[in-house]
């Protein structure tokens, strides 16, 4: 597939990158405690049985890994899709300019990629992903393992925001709404507008356009023009 120029340039991206103060709090919900993590990242290692252990990025896992990979493997999850579908008031915006995160929603399908875990260590790479993906209790209930199929033939693999989702974060918006609050949100690591450009940008490197974000890339981008001139 030939690379088409995004509409969300690093100019328009530049007009709305900002980082705000942080509010730890912003969801008002029990954070996973510090020694839960490893009990966590044993259960899913023993969960996962036999053989590699494998984990599908959609989003940021694909351009900001927690581990080094020994494989990757392009791959198709059946049944879920790319959706801005999680308030955010802390992260990538605020209270006063919620943003939006990237998470999967039923229906459709999703193209990615499958990354395996070393299994040196395996223990290790897999708390150091539950510490990059979840930090509430309540994340822990969209972490589920999924079937996906790629060339080798169909695998289980470890998925993250997969539905359901805490209902005090969980919004289903039209496109335009979407597209408003990615332009104008971002919070103490950023904009939402940066974490579009990335991602499409790095789904493209891999070959995959996925056509939801595309249309939501050049709305932003419209946005963005409109308001800042």
């Amino acid at each position: 597939m030939q690379a088409r120029r995004l509409h969300l340039t690093e100019d328009l991206v530049a007009r709305v990158e900002r980082q705000e103060p942080e509010y730890p709090g912003a969801r008002g919900l029990p954070y996973i405690e510090e020694a839960a993590f490893p009990h966590h990242a044993r259960r899913l290692i023993a969960e996962a049985g036999e053989g590699p252990i494998w984990t599908f990025a959609y989003g940021s896992l694909i351009w900001k890994p927690a581990f080094e990979a020994v494989a990757a493997r392009p791959c198709v999850l059946h049944g879920w899709r790319r959706s801005f579908c999680i308030h955010l008031e802390s992260w990538r915006g605020t209270p006063e300019e919620p943003g939006l995160m990237l998470a999967l929603a039923r229906g459709g399908s999703c193209r990615g990629m499958a990354y395996r875990l070393p299994d040196a260590g395996r223990e290790a790479a897999m708390e150091a992903l539950l510490r990059r993906e979840i930090g509430y209790e309540v994340d822990l209930a969209s972490v589920r393992w999924l079937t996906v199929r790629g060339e080798g033939g169909p695998m289980r693999a470890l998925v993250f925001y997969a539905a359901p989702l805490d209902g005090a974060i969980h919004v289903e918006l039209p496109l335009e709404e979407q597209a408003r609050r990615i332009a104008r949100a971002a919070g103490h690591v950023g904009s939402c507008a940066a974490y579009l450009r990335n991602t499409v940008q790095h789904l493209e490197a891999l070959g995959i356009r996925d056509r939801y974000l595309w249309t939501l890339q050049r709305m932003v981008a419209e946005e963005i023009a409109a308001r800042q001139g």
